[in-house]
């Protein structure tokens, strides 16, 4: 289960972004991008994170996960389009030649502290 590596990784870039003035820090809550093809499985991630957080200024933060639909770029024509099937073919030209703008990204767009 890679999701536990996940977590980890979260939670060590969460607690290295806390600032070192604030004393006995608790974070609340924090803030996801994931994509769609980054194979995360949120149940198994947020049991993950319940579990490696304890002990941490994390301990009882929530994760508030903005899954990011996976959009795909044409080289032959210029479009981009948000990919719902199996299919990496362009929709407009038909040409297989395409590169993924998003839907692969695993990021924390904000940590949120408790007052």
């Amino acid at each position: 289960m890679h999701e536990m590596g996940i977590a980890e990784q979260l939670i060590k870039i969460a607690i290295d972004s806390i600032p070192q003035d604030i004393g006995n820090p608790k974070v609340e809550k924090v803030n996801l991008k994931i994509g769609k093809l980054a194979s995360v499985v949120e149940h198994s991630l947020t049991f993950c994170f319940e579990i490696a957080t304890k002990d941490t200024p994390l301990e009882n933060a929530r994760l508030d996960i903005d899954f990011i639909p996976v959009t795909v770029h044409c080289k032959s024509c210029d479009n981009n389009w948000e990919v719902t099937g199996p299919v990496f073919k362009c929709p407009f030209c038909e040409d297989g030649d395409v590169e993924m703008i998003t839907g692969r990204e695993i990021e924390i767009t904000s940590i949120e502290l408790v007052d």
